[in-house]
């Protein structure tokens, strides 16, 4: 019963700084992962050392790890190994030159495990949240094959440009959702503090009000009665609608099929997408991963349940025998231009080169995009601006252009 415990539970490990003196008497420090003291004192008594201080090594509480840490230990990972620096000896560097600490526990921990005779594709999915499939699979075919250095460089590099789609969707939503933002802050302002004020000086005129003046009074009215109630409706909404998009597939295949039919962010995002299928497929296609195996992560990677679906369905085809751009075709979610590039990738086997450049091409095209997005947003929302604020101004000066007529 004991012995199944055990096995079931794992002895956690930790790091420990040890201080000691060989058998010369020289004074020699170094650092070892165990479960404990114990441990730690009587594997150095083996090895001759004369233990005399063990510290429990002790992180500070670090920043939250990032896509951007991952991404840059990807290519300093990929870089030492090309140079010819152990992967040990890498996985030290790597985590005494960073600043935030728990990214250097995360990478410390790795290394113990890779130490105890664990392989790198192994210890890197005991963290799920920061190595993907993809990852892992991808650094699993690396070992295997003898070209580890050679996947972590396709691995950085391809991880590199999502996190670049990434930051250019991110920056094309931020404008207007920040504007927006702003405005609905100024708007409460106005409707809290500005237009009493202005009531408080219209009652003293004697005189009916515009129609206009009437309406936005009547709408401050109502929000300073209710405004407890409008923010909590507002906020339990988000609440609520966060907490079933996690959770529902339903509510997550809607979403997206919703982001993919928006009138101006829609084709930037269906682009983006289909720019971050390809890109995976032909690395794991490149990497020597089987199609089939390689459509398990493709689909995860592209960021949209729409195309996700696709491409289980696109897997079982190809399963079946059925070759890529016919089974591409039938999911019905590519462009013409990609399924002809798939096609001459399958008729000269340069596959993986096809969908390549593809990818290229979009990752270009959501270039342009960003870019003309941002130049036609700014007016639009100028005039969103000007209308919703400007409205609510010449509202409440109206009474005010009539003061002479009332006087």
């Amino acid at each position: 019963m004991a012995t199944k415990a055990l096995a079931g539970n794992p002895v956690k490990e930790f790091t420990f700084l040890w201080e000691g003196r060989d058998r010369a008497g020289k004074t020699i420090r170094g650092e070892m992962r165990a479960g404990g003291e114990a441990v730690v004192n009587s594997m150095l008594r083996r090895q001759g050392v004369m233990v005399t201080k063990i510290t429990k090594r002790r992180y500070k509480k670090g920043k939250k790890i990032t896509e951007k840490d991952i991404t840059m230990f990807t290519r300093q990972l990929s870089v030492m190994m090309r140079a010819g620096v152990p992967l040990l000896q890498a996985f030290d560097i790597v985590a005494k030159g960073t600043a935030n600490s728990s990214v250097a526990r995360l990478f410390t921990d790795i290394k113990g495990d890779v130490e105890t005779g664990t392989a790198l594709s192994q210890a890197f999915r005991k963290y799920p949240l920061y190595f993907d499939s993809l990852f892992c699979n991808l650094v699993g075919a690396g070992e295997q094959a003898g070209i580890l250095d050679d996947l972590l460089d396709r691995l950085a590099t391809y991880k590199e440009k999502m996190q670049a789609i990434k930051g250019k969707i991110k920056s094309a939503l931020f404008y207007p959702m920040s504007v927006i933002i702003v405005a609905a802050l100024v708007l409460t302002v106005i409707m809290l503090f500005v237009i009493p004020a202005f009531k408080q000086v219209f009652e003293g005129f004697g005189a009916n009000l515009p129609a206009p003046t009437m309406m936005v009074i009547a709408m401050s009215d109502f929000f300073i009665a209710y405004w407890y109630l409008i923010f909590g409706v507002l906020f339990g909404a988000g609440y609520f609608f966060m907490q079933a998009w996690r959770r529902s597939p339903k509510v997550q295949m809607a979403m997206d099929r919703l982001m993919l039919r928006l009138p101006i962010f829609g084709e930037v995002i269906r682009k983006a997408t289909i720019a971050r299928w390809l890109r995976t497929l032909s690395t794991m296609f490149a990497a020597g991963v089987p199609l089939v195996e390689a459509l398990d992560s493709v689909g995860g990677a592209s960021g949209n349940n729409v195309y996700l679906m696709a491409t289980r369905k696109i897997q079982q085809e190809v399963s079946t025998g059925t070759s890529l751009t016919v089974a591409m075709q039938n999911a019905n979610v590519f462009p013409n231009m990609v399924m002809q590039m798939a096609a001459i990738g399958e008729e000269s086997g340069s596959l993986d080169s096809m969908l390549s450049k593809s990818a290229d091409i979009f990752e270009r095209e959501v270039d342009e995009a960003v870019a003309s997005l941002s130049s036609l947003l700014e007016p639009l929302i100028m005039v969103f601006l000007g209308v919703l604020i400007g409205g609510l101004v010449v509202a409440m000066y109206l009474p005010i252009f009539k003061l002479g007529q009332v006087v």
